[in-house]
């Protein structure tokens, strides 16, 4: 039996004071959105609509690049309750009625970013294994203000009432709606035409459809997530500072388990794809996103932001930025390090203070000692750079690359100028501006002619 999801995306967020939809505020730098899409389809859930509303272009560009499966998306020209935001997917939902006798749709909130593979899997299979027209994923917290509560009689769910209309007595229920419902798409569409904005907020509440559909003689039921943190989600900036603090956290302790050491968690970031070897250093103000790995015994800062690199064993990088790039085993770098995408750092290679690379491969067992830039360049092994190197490799049109073989010497202050080729084992005298090939071996001085103008000091101030 095919299974979907409709994600309910259309949210302003006006506390939040940006023109940034909800759902697409960021925790650990990404979007709420994808921390939901990217659980569907851990879950195996790949037939997925976006329900847009506010700033709805946004949502376009993201979906259009981001990896993973193609979402369909409906626009909430009015933001009129989630009952309503279901109803702009109508047309879609019915298509799915087409390939399937009987098909479910899973309704998740986009900006509720901590709803899990597990809970999503398992809910499922009670929503299945009962043969219920709505699943309602709930959990029970000790403080439920601000949720919809779920209310129950006999153990039957009755329906859930949302904060705002909630009788004293029904305050006190501890069983909060966590957002996420699993519907049979033919009681969803049944639901859909019954519900009425009777209430304080004159809104269409998708939660009235739990009434609609246990009057109806519908069978309802619940699964009680074992992660409280379903239900989380932020209205203001102080809430999402409060999921980026949990995240953060959880990540964090589930390296712990794994034999990573932390000394010091002050400005730590550690996104959710990072791959951590036990026995890898995490020193204070690392922050590390998108695609990273880092092998064993490798020591990643102070201050090191690392994204979509991979970073070999026993590796030391203090102070050091680097962006898509590979940095091989037994590497040292810093502090004041960058490393531009395209690079390839290979073993045993010493990156010191103030170098940037960009776009090259550095060979295994090179020194860039300090105060250097390498760009557009094929470097070999043990070569040696002396301080302030620059490789010229931009005339103001085009670029191209600068090759230096094994085992030679740049000396301090050269300007390679490419295309250019420096020799295996070849040196370059300092001071020089190199604009042609240096055979193997050989040593090039390129200096232009020094003249001296005597007393040229006293003239000029006299003048």
């Amino acid at each position: 039996m095919p299974d979907c999801a409709l994600v309910l995306a259309g949210g302003k967020g006006a506390r939040m004071k940006s023109e940034l939809p909800k759902p697409m505020f960021e925790i650990l730098g990404e979007p709420m959105l994808e921390w939901v899409l990217s659980a569907c389809e851990r879950a195996e859930i790949t037939e997925i609509c976006v329900v847009k509303g506010y700033n709805a272009e946004v949502i376009d560009s993201y979906l259009e690049h981001r990896d993973g499966n193609k979402c369909d998306t409906v626009l909430q020209k009015e933001r009129m309750g989630t009952g309503h935001a279901v109803m702009m997917a109508r047309e879609w939902l019915s298509g799915k009625l087409e390939s399937s006798s009987d098909p479910n749709v899973l309704i998740l909130c986009g900006d509720a970013p901590f709803i899990d593979e597990k809970t999503i899997s398992e809910s499922r299979a009670v929503h299945r294994k009962g043969g219920n027209a709505v699943t309602i994923i709930t959990a029970k917290v000790d403080n439920p203000k601000g949720y919809g509560r779920i209310v129950k009689k006999d153990g039957n769910i009755l329906g859930i009432v949302e904060e705002t209309d909630l009788t004293d007595r029904q305050r006190d229920i501890s069983e909060i709606n966590s957002g996420a419902m699993w519907f049979s798409i033919k009681a969803l569409l049944y639901a859909l035409e019954e519900i009425k904005p009777n209430n304080s907020q004159n809104e269409y509440y998708l939660t009235d459809s739990i009434h609609i559909l246990s009057q109806a003689g519908y069978t309802v039921g619940s699964y009680i997530s074992e992660n409280e943190q379903v239900v989380l989600g932020a209205n203001d900036r102080k809430g999402l500072l409060r999921l980026n603090d949990i995240a953060r956290k959880n990540i964090i302790e589930r390296h712990l388990d794994d034999g990573v050491e932390f000394t010091c968690i002050d400005g730590v970031e550690v996104g959710r794809k990072v791959r951590l070897s036990p026995g890898v250093k995490i020193l204070q103000g690392t922050i590390l996103k998108g695609d990273v790995t880092i092998g064993k015994g490798s020591v990643i800062g102070v201050n090191t932001i690392l994204e979509n690199c991979s970073v070999g064993k026993n590796c030391v990088l203090n102070s050091v930025q680097a962006y898509d790039s590979v940095i091989c085993d037994n590497v040292t770098a810093g502090p004041f390090v960058r490393i531009r995408p395209g690079s390839i750092i290979e073993n045993g290679a010493k990156i010191g203070n103030f170098v940037e690379v960009k776009n090259s491969t550095i060979g295994e067992k090179t020194a860039i000692a300090h105060l250097t830039y390498v760009g557009d360049s094929d470097v070999g092994a043990e070569v040696n750079f002396g301080c302030g190197v620059v490789t010229v490799n931009y005339d103001g049109k085009n670029k191209y690359r600068t090759t230096i073989e094994d085992g030679a010497f740049i000396g301090c202050n050269t300007n390679l100028v490419a295309p250019v080729r420096i020799g295996k084992k070849a040196y370059t005298a300092a001071g020089s501006t190199i604009t042609g090939d240096v055979p193997d071996g050989a040593l090039a001085i390129e200096r232009g002619s020094t003249y001296i103008k005597d007393n040229y000091s006293d003239k000029k101030l006299k003048k």
